[in-house]
């Protein structure tokens, strides 16, 4: 087997606060600091998303809420589509690659309207049939797609969709457990291996989204053949907010990186039986008969 080269997604979501400066910031740092190779936003259109009575209704963790009801609490973390489009050139002049999960139709069109490398479906709305049709017809880019909390028979409906549109090879699909923190237990890798059997030629590639603590799981999910790794980015994991405590600061997203690399130089079989570094040990050590 030969491994391809991981990617590694910072997703920064919403954990900018709804400040423009902490966005250029974490888009920064994610490309000089960690070496991410794409860094993610979110974009909602919340009226759209949400009933009157979810947007109306208290943040259920009043602590975290950045408003007075949680359609409140989302507007202050949205970004307008000319604010994206500044961030996408930040991205373009920091050399990281741009990207963001879009949640409803109107939000994946104006994204697409700002023509990103690929757009990403949360596991939330990936059952959004109209909005991924809408993609299909429309936007030339990859589609990023998490299948958390999602059944069988719908991933079935899910690429099937694509296969019908002629996107299929466009399509990259995320093994995920949807959750904030996932325990290990409920981390599920062996799902990759399901994914990849079931879909690996079908797709054009299977990656990870984890949720869980620390890097070690991701580094087994490269191994067990997720190409792209996505993990949620803070710059301070003690901010206000709902998903910066089950992310990982820039150090943490460094050393995943890191290790991302050293891990794909060593996945290989030796190019012959004694390689040269062990030719010095082997006229050593090595046991003779006398």
């Amino acid at each position: 087997m030969i491994y391809q080269k991981p990617k590694l997604i910072a997703e920064a979501g919403c954990n900018h606060k709804g400040d423009m400066d902490i966005a250029k910031e974490l888009i920064k740092i994610a490309a000089i600091f960690c070496k991410a190779d794409i860094i993610k936003f979110q974009k909602r259109n919340n009226k759209e998303l949400l009933t009157e009575e979810q947007y109306n209704t208290p943040h259920p963790n009043p602590a975290n809420s950045y408003g007075s009801t949680y359609g409140e609490h989302r507007e202050f973390l949205e970004f307008n589509v000319e604010q994206h489009r500044q961030l996408k050139e930040w991205c373009d002049e920091f050399g990281i690659t741009y990207s963001t999960s879009v949640w409803d139709l109107t939000s994946a069109k104006e994204i697409a309207s700002i023509e990103p490398e690929l757009i990403k479906i949360p596991s939330a709305c990936n059952n959004h049939f109209v909005m991924l049709s809408w993609l299909c017809d429309n936007y030339k880019g990859e589609v990023h797609l998490s299948f958390g909390m999602t059944t069988h028979e719908e991933e079935d409906e899910i690429v099937k969709l694509f296969e019908d549109k002629g996107r299929n090879k466009d399509l990259v699909i995320y093994s995920c457990t949807s959750g904030y923190p996932v325990p290990f237990e409920d981390v599920a890798l062996l799902e990759i291996t399901r994914l990849k059997e079931k879909f690996g030629s079908r797709v054009k590639e299977v990656g990870f989204s984890g949720h869980h603590l620390g890097i070690a799981v991701d580094i087994a999910a490269y191994t067990l053949g997720a190409t792209i790794v996505e993990r949620h980015y803070t710059l301070d994991r003690t901010w206000k907010g709902t998903d910066h405590a089950a992310s990982l600061e820039p150090d943490g997203i460094r050393r995943l990186k890191r290790d991302l690399e050293v891990t794909h130089k060593a996945l290989s079989y030796k190019q012959k039986e004694v390689l040269d570094i062990e030719k010095v040990q082997r006229d050593k050590l090595k046991y003779r008969e006398r």
